[in-house]
């Protein structure tokens, strides 16, 4: 039985508390759980050596600017969260679906590209870098525009068993993605469906069910054994135990 539970708007540190309660109960045998959430303004640190160069501001800027700085156990580099972001943190056991670290990556980009076209937004995965990217359309400087980041993953594996998940960008406020180098890739840039479609952009709710459907037909597939041969590992899926 898979678990749907939306916690709202929380602070980081409180929803990591809940995951990590909702982890020891899925390891144990317990329901499963998707944990729906969108986090107040905050930037999130890996454990990962030389994380913090990512960080382009100091913690007294981000202090003035009320983002919340947290460090945290889930793979990848560093991130940024913030309201009208969507956070799914699914808690799983990996072998009752099939699945190892590579393969549950995979499913999860598999179901934000899902997501993206949803709503006419033709999203895509690429080599050596994890994650979900869309092409914007354009050039500058006669120059055609790197592709943007409209989902970021990150994960940990404990026990058999998943924590942190994936982050959505629906209406996030972008400015926030300026402060650090996202997933320390260069300063490649983040962008969000408000970004790519303007005023036809779906409101949370629309997003959110549309992310939870395209999770459990995933997952559902991977049941079924219909993930398909195993996909080669990318930058990122060599993550904490």
């Amino acid at each position: 039985m898979l678990r749907t539970e939306d916690l709202g708007v929380c602070p980081y540190e409180e929803a990591l508390r809940i995951q990590r309660a909702a982890h020891a109960e899925v390891a144990a045998g317990g329901p499963e759980r998707l944990l729906l959430v969108e986090h107040p303004a905050v930037i999130t640190l890996s454990r990962r050596r030389g994380v913090r160069r990512n960080l382009l501001v100091s913690e007294d800027c981000l202090a003035t600017r009320r983002i919340d700085l947290q460090e945290t156990d889930r793979g990848g580099d560093v991130t940024a969260h913030g309201p009208g972001q969507q956070v799914v943190y699914p808690i799983l056991r990996l072998a009752d679906h099939r699945l190892n670290l590579s393969r549950y990556m995979r499913l999860l980009e598999e179901a934000a590209i899902a997501t993206a076209a949803a709503f006419g937004v033709a999203a895509h995965r690429e080599a050596g870098a994890t994650g979900v990217w869309v092409a914007r359309p354009g050039s500058r400087g006669g120059e055609v525009q790197p592709t943007a980041k409209l989902c970021a993953l990150g994960v940990r594996i404990a026990k058999n068993t998943t924590l942190h998940g994936l982050a959505f960008n629906v209406r996030t406020d972008l400015g926030i993605f300026a402060l650090i180098d996202p997933c320390g890739l260069g300063g490649r840039p983040v962008t969000s469906l408000l970004d790519l479609l303007g005023d036809a952009c779906p409101g949370m709710d629309e997003v959110r069910e549309a992310l939870v459907g395209a999770l459990v037909d995933a997952l559902a597939a991977a049941d079924r054994g219909g993930s398909g041969p195993l996909p080669p590992a990318v930058r990122g899926d060599r993550l904490p135990a």
